[in-house]
């Protein structure tokens, strides 16, 4: 907590003054809202807005996580009815490869406008493939679309690696599946996620394997779909794109 402190003490260009504050027996997160309230808002004379980018990593420390993430929200809480800490405003970026498990009350993740960047439609694709001077088909497109959907990192991941003639498309579409693909890490880290809840692994299992879309319980629905790994069809499941079903199929044991 001191080093993020001191991380934004050091981009407001203000003097550090932790020393001064981090004082006495209150706890890291007293003493992270003490320094904010009486020192950086009061000395600054615009509001500020703080971009926190890939907070999901932080999940890996769970012993500083509910920590830090309730103290985000005790932030965001604050800024609705005192003057100061409106002059904070929060940007939170995460992936949505991680399942955000915290307490209803504590998660700053479900309050404030949540910004989610949607899948791209044909058209968009059309247009990225354009941009990437590739002179494809519509059938070609289509084909694309139905490995990795419309998933905006898949896209345009795809599409920078043909246009840098790194692969073909017919390669990319024969391996993006497999553990020597361009996505092997992507789904691999996925894999990981899904390995530390057995119930979450087995409904993505039942997802996969059936060639239809299937009902599961609605809570382990919203967290695959929280991961980006299926969408919704009506109150039913299916598998985002093949890349999943194929991926995760194969690793269970499903050709």
């Amino acid at each position: 907590m001191q080093w993020f402190c001191d991380s934004i003490t050091d981009r407001l260009n203000v003097t550090n003054k932790l020393a001064d504050y981090w004082q006495g027996v209150r706890g890291s997160k007293s003493k992270c809202i003490n320094y904010f309230e009486k020192y950086l808002l009061s000395t600054i004379s615009s509001p500020v807005v703080l971009g926190l980018d890939e907070v999901d990593q932080v999940f890996q420390h769970p012993e500083v996580a509910a920590d830090f993430f309730g103290l985000l929200r005790v932030w965001h809480e604050m800024s609705k009815n005192e003057e100061i800490w409106k002059k904070l405003r929060l940007v939170i970026v995460h992936s949505k490869e991680v399942y955000i498990p915290l307490n209803i009350n504590q998660s700053p993740f479900n309050v404030g406008l949540p910004i989610e960047l949607p899948e791209l439609n044909d058209t968009q694709v059309q247009d990225l493939v354009q941009r990437h001077k590739l002179d494809w088909s519509q059938s070609e497109v289509t084909q694309l679309m139905a490995m990795v959907g419309g998933h905006p990192y898949l896209v345009r991941r795809s599409l920078y690696e043909i246009a840098r003639k790194r692969m073909s498309l017919s390669q990319l579409l024969q391996t993006s599946p497999t553990e020597s693909g361009i996505f092997s890490d992507h789904l691999r880290r996925h894999r990981v996620n899904l390995q530390d809840d057995a119930k979450l692994e087995a409904a993505l299992k039942q997802v996969v394997v059936s060639p239809v879309p299937i009902r599961i319980e609605t809570g382990l629905a919203f967290k695959l779909r929280s991961m980006g790994l299926v969408k919704f069809q009506g109150n039913d499941v299916m598998p985002l794109c093949d890349l999943y079903r194929i991926y995760f199929g194969n690793r269970q044991g499903v050709s």
